[in-house]
């Protein structure tokens, strides 16, 4: 502390003073006396002064220092000291821990920026994970749609393939009594009866097609019946019987075809009422399978 007070004061600018004519001291007389002996290189004066000047003055630094009532004052002097290095170290600490603290903020930002990146590739991975989600369902519903519907498909054509096979059964034998009366022999028997087979066949499919699920409408069935009956009744009358313009043959004519179309409706109504039965007992299923 001594030696800092020392460097303070030698900072100072001092203006040597000239040299005045008092008595000196015997410690200033035995001081100068000491300088001016050294067998050193001679001074200047300015420089001679300036020794001078600076001896003195650490001299009477020092006598005050060791004075009792200048005590208290270094002691604070030493005590402001401290209190300035703690205060320089609490500065310094208190810089590292701003620039600590800005690093961290700095690290945040970059973590924050990185999360966010992760979030977004996340979002963009689920998005395409519904998407193919999505594409599966589509190609598994297209796929069960395209089964489904080839399924049904060939349903459809079993229940109509029964539905031919249940008329031409119960159609050629209603016309068996009919076929036998009118058959010369047994070729035109066949004959007879494979058209009736036939016809038949036809008719339990485009029953089955144009009565659909309203199996309860007598009018719709007993109406396809009919408009079969009248359709092949008078197209065998046509082949059969060659048409006279004379009154007896118009009378004769339409007696022929009057019965022809009533023994086809009746073959066509024997093969409705089965096919309607097998519909009820369930032994065919109606158009669609699936409503």
């Amino acid at each position: 502390m001594h030696s800092a007070l020392l460097r303070s004061l030698h900072s100072l600018p001092l203006k040597i003073p000239k040299p005045l004519s008092l008595p000196l001291s015997k410690r200033q007389l035995h001081f100068q006396a000491r300088c001016s002996s050294s067998n050193s290189e001679e001074l200047e004066p300015g420089a001679r002064g300036m020794e001078l000047f600076s001896g003195l003055v650490g001299e009477r630094v020092e006598e005050l220092l060791r004075r009792e009532e200048n005590k208290a004052l270094i002691e604070g002097l030493d005590e402001a000291s401290r209190r300035v290095e703690k205060a320089r170290e609490e500065l310094e600490s208190v810089r590292k821990q701003r620039d600590e603290a800005l690093k961290a903020r700095e690290y945040m930002r970059q973590l924050e920026s990185q999360q966010a990146e992760i979030e977004e590739s996340q979002k963009e991975l689920l998005e395409a994970k519904i998407m193919m989600e999505e594409a599966q369902k589509s190609l598994s519903s297209t796929f069960n749609a395209k089964t489904t519907g080839e399924t049904c498909n060939n349903l459809e054509r079993v229940e109509s393939i029964k539905a031919a096979v249940i008329s031409s059964t119960v159609g050629t034998l209603a016309s068996l009594p009919i076929s036998l009366s009118q058959a010369t022999d047994f070729s035109e028997l066949i004959l007879r009866s494979s058209v009736v087979l036939i016809s038949c066949a036809l008719f339990g499919v485009t029953f089955r097609y144009a009565v659909r699920r309203d199996i309860d409408n007598i009018q719709l069935k007993t109406g396809t019946a009919g408009a079969f009956g009248f359709v092949k009744g008078l197209a065998g009358f046509e082949v059969a019987n060659a048409l006279e313009l004379s009154t007896d043959g118009l009378i004769s004519s339409s007696v022929a075809a009057a019965i022809s179309v009533t023994q086809n409706v009746f073959i066509f109504l024997f093969a409705a009422i089965a096919l309607d039965f097998c519909f009820k007992m369930r032994f065919l299923s109606p158009f669609p399978i699936r409503d």
